[in-house]
């Protein structure tokens, strides 16, 4: 299906964005954020038509006009740090806005923006001038020889960008290396307290097993020695009511009564 008149200004609209997306602006540049907003308006409109491109075609549109609202949001942001971060966030696109492209524009944008993110925490780490460090990249980049210099340029900077992410991996893998450690050193300490606490608990109940069969078989001691105790009285007591009755009749016997 040949591209429509709306069609065909997106994308220069697109590729122009993409064009000033990968030069240095000043931070007062009105021009990408107004063009990127009618980017929105054309991509609405163009999806409302009735001869609209296929969809795979219209979610690569979006991909690159969300792409550069995000840059563009980015570059908003106060901290380098927050910068770099968002700029990891963002999703450039997969296939060349125009046919003169071999790679896609945004691609090499996001690129771009994180080897000058990258640049720009270092500057802060050092303590060194950020447009001081841009220019002297620049300027080598420039110097190389075999490419062109957008190449150069990009090449150097992605060189940059896979050798801060090797860094933060790993300084990743450190961490998590001291924190498996840190983990595994906590679960043996734990595992030892519970083992002396089974113990302690094991023998508290052998303890509390031995004293409770002690003091089962003193209370059946106790239990026999009252009825012993029980009966030698009840004995007792019928002999000393015995001894008193025949004391009693031997008494009447030799005493008579006086008349």
């Amino acid at each position: 299906m040949a591209a429509t008149r709306l069609e065909l200004n997106l994308m220069r609209l697109l590729s122009r964005c993409e064009a000033l997306a990968a030069e240095r602006r000043d931070p007062e540049e009105w021009r990408l954020e107004k063009y990127v907003a009618a980017l929105e308006d054309m991509l609405r409109e163009l999806k409302k038509q009735s001869s609209k491109p296929a969809p795979e075609l219209l979610n690569e549109y979006s991909r690159k006009v969300d792409f550069l609202k995000g840059l563009l949001e980015a570059e908003k942001l106060s901290s380098s740090t927050e910068k770099a971060l968002a700029n990891q966030l963002l999703a450039p696109g997969r296939t060349p806005t125009t046919a003169k492209e071999r790679t896609p524009a945004t691609k090499t944008v996001h690129l771009q923006t994180k080897a000058r993110c990258t640049g720009q925490m270092r500057s802060e780490l050092l303590g060194t001038d950020p447009l001081a460090t841009d220019d002297s990249e620049e300027l080598n980049i420039r110097k190389r020889k075999g490419l062109p210099s957008d190449e150069k340029q990009s090449a150097v900077e992605l060189d940059a960008v896979l050798q801060h992410h090797q860094d933060m991996q790993e300084k990743l893998a450190e961490e998590m290396l001291s924190l498996a450690r840190s983990l595994k050193n906590n679960t043996l300490a734990a595992q030892n307290v519970i083992k002396q606490d089974n113990q302690t608990l094991s023998h508290s109940l052998r303890m509390a097993d031995q004293n409770f069969e002690k003091l089962k078989d003193e209370s059946d001691r106790l239990e026999q020695h009252a009825k012993k105790s029980v009966n030698w009285l009840l004995w007792i007591m019928l002999i000393v009511v015995c001894f008193i009755f025949i004391s009693m009749i031997l008494f009447i016997r030799i005493f008579p009564k006086l008349k």
